[in-house]
């Protein structure tokens, strides 16, 4: 089926513009998505996507657009208009790829996954970075995360897949109660079948990623996009090399960790020893 064509608004970000500029000069040059697809040796699907503005269009798809399309250096300006607005709005951008994906997979080093956290869990995070975050705002930022929540409750939930750190079970976020309260609510999700959790024990030595967080996004035309996050800098990305080497590190984390039988065996044994440290 061809791909549906959609009115953007240019104005709407720069992002907009790049595909609206973009499929302005193709049909201006006479040329289908096909013809351009050939030129260019990049799916049409993908075109596609950055003209309608739910793809980022990566280098060196500008550089080959201004070629092909003969627009001096138009697509790369873009481009790095792009990179500025994005420094701002890339968890965003992540939340719009989530809110559509059919498979999130998700690795937390330290913390419990956004989409899995009681609303005090949230409360406690969100004052550990700004200890003076006002009530109001306290108030916007959970109620943004717990909305997230509501495609796994949806019609046609996600596959949802997390691999969590032993340390995420031992860490007392908020406080014993707050952690023994969390991990309750996990373990409904651990193996159910739309939700698996597994946990990697501090018994195995390392593993391809020791450190910050990350989330697999595979949506609707069986692509994957990658969010990554650290230190307070979060990336989305969307280029073939970077979405296989993180599969792959991915899929190695699944094999270092425990079964989710076993994984819930050691989250029942974490919420013991909280419920037993919060006890008077």
């Amino acid at each position: 089926m061809a791909p549906q064509n959609r009115e953007l608004n240019p104005s709407a970000s720069a992002r907009a513009l790049f595909g609206a500029e973009q499929r302005r000069c193709r049909v201006a040059q006479g040329m289908s998505l096909d013809r351009l697809s050939d030129i260019i040796n990049y799916s049409k699907s993908h075109l596609h996507g950055v003209e309608v503005a739910e793809r980022l269009p990566f280098p060196p798809l500008p550089e080959k657009l201004d070629a092909a399309l003969g627009t001096g250096q138009l697509f790369s300006g873009l481009w790095e208009i792009i990179k500025r607005e994005r420094i701002s709005k890339r968890f965003d951008h992540c939340l719009e790829l989530e809110a559509k994906a059919t498979r999130v997979q998700e690795y937390g080093a330290s913390l419990v996954p956004g989409l899995l956290q009681t609303k005090a869990y949230m409360e406690a995070l969100f004052r550990a970075v700004d200890p003076d975050v006002s009530h109001d705002k306290l108030t916007e930022l959970v109620a943004a995360r717990l909305s997230r929540q509501e495609i796994l409750r949806g019609d046609n939930p996600p596959d949802f897949w997390a691999v969590i750190d032993e340390a995420v079970l031992r860490r007392a976020v908020g406080g014993h109660a707050v952690m023994s309260e969390q991990l309750a609510a996990l373990l409904p999700y651990v193996n159910t079948g739309r939700t698996t959790v597994q946990v990697v024990p501090f018994a195995h030595d390392d593993y391809p990623i020791l450190s910050g967080t990350l989330i697999l996004l595979t949506l609707p035309d069986n692509s994957t996009a990658v969010y990554e996050e650290g230190s307070g800098h979060g990336e989305v990305f969307e280029d073939k090399q970077t979405v296989m080497v993180r599969l792959w590190q991915y899929d190695r984390m699944k094999a270092c960790a425990l079964s989710p039988g076993a994984s819930a065996s050691l989250i029942k044994a974490a919420l013991e020893d909280h419920r037993h440290a919060s006890r008077p």
